[in-house]
């Protein structure tokens, strides 16, 4: 028995290669973006420029973008491939700008979050065998056949704001930097050259998306309104114990407090994914799209939308394959586009 004991302690001492978790809990949020990316924000030095040299570093940018704008829809060279069930076509950079009640014909009232696609282009397309070979890549496509990847940016900015290292990223596809930038997984039969620009029109009426996002950050809250526990009693003698949370653990059993219990900490601050979300208008002439719903985070902050993974409300016709290109007889589409279930305003509510 002694051996058997001796030789156990052995093997776990000289033959355990398992990677134990040396962290009390798992990190649900991050706060600083990871380490592999470029050094975003320029730091700017307190030695003040006269106005005859910031008017020659406006001439310089004004020269080197001049001549570099972005490709119109109308004249990429693209290979428009068929689309089949099994797409995976690119997302959009958007940003959330409130919510508005819409109607139903039936009277129904709707809740809309009003989302704006903003200045969204096409920086690089990375194909499925170097994608795979990437920090992210590798662990996505470990066990699986590896896809593309689209990086996309958004809100054109001045390049002064941003630091050398990042502003080498736009050289290739000759854009102004963009302050946002996404990477969507594509299948090879959906990928975009440079310079391509995104719109609204990229999604249809009555299409179900999905809308990632960070949520409103509340910082450290109580179990009350972080739980929605009920606190303790408010008379009979009660002191300093009204929004406490009780006990957090139990003398029986293994005598300590179990993981995962709900106590006071950080509130919000988490990316979320909210599926399944219906597209019922769309403004093309302002790049304007409103879900049924809402979506993380709050107004003004910058969410991604994609089309849903959810089987049952996946595409059934085909899409605008692998975006939307405005007619090549230079006829503008429809400004404001409604599903057939909304009562559109201005529209006879009657009808005999």
């Amino acid at each position: 028995m002694v051996f058997h004991k001796r030789r156990w302690l052995v093997r776990r001492l000289f033959f355990n290669h398992e990677q134990i978790r040396t962290m009390s809990r798992v990190k649900r949020r991050t706060t600083h973006p990871p380490y592999w990316h470029v050094l975003k924000n320029n730091q700017r030095t307190d030695e003040k420029i006269s106005s005859d040299n910031l008017r020659f570093v406006q001439e310089v940018i004004q020269d080197k973008y001049k001549n570099k704008s972005p490709i119109k829809g109308s004249d990429l060279d693209i290979e428009k491939t068929e689309w089949d069930p099994k797409t995976k076509r690119s997302g959009v950079i958007a940003r959330n700008i409130g919510v508005q009640h819409m109607w139903e014909k039936d009277g129904k009232k709707v809740i809309c979050t009003v989302l704006h696609v903003l200045d969204n282009h096409v920086i690089r397309y990375v194909p499925p065998e170097e994608y795979a070979k990437s920090v992210i890549g590798a662990k996505m496509f470990k066990n699986r056949k590896p896809l593309g990847c689209l990086v996309v940016g958004a809100e054109a900015s001045n390049p002064e704001r941003f630091t050398r290292q990042y502003c080498s990223l736009f050289d290739e596809v000759g854009l102004l930097p963009k302050k946002r930038l996404a990477r969507f997984i594509v299948t090879p039969n959906a990928a975009l050259p440079p310079c391509t620009p995104l719109t609204a029109g990229h999604f249809v009426i009555g299409q179900a998306v999905d809308v990632y996002g960070k949520t409103i950050d509340y910082g450290f809250q109580g179990v009350v309104k972080r739980w929605g526990f009920k606190g303790g009693p408010a008379s009979h003698g009660t002191t300093k114990f009204h929004r406490r949370g009780g006990t957090i653990g139990t003398g029986r059993d293994k005598a300590r407090v179990w993981p995962g219990q709900k106590m006071p900490g950080h509130m919000g601050s988490e990316r979320r994914f909210n599926r399944g979300l219906k597209i019922v208008r769309i403004n093309m002439k302002y790049n304007i799209i409103y879900v049924k719903g809402t979506v993380p985070g709050p107004t003004n902050s910058i969410v991604q939308i994609f089309d849903t993974a959810l089987p049952r409300r996946k595409f059934t016709e085909a899409p605008p394959h692998p975006t939307y290109f405005p007619p090549e007889d230079g006829t503008l589409p429809q400004e404001d586009i409604w599903d057939s279930s909304l009562h559109v305003f201005g529209s006879p509510s009657i009808s005999v």
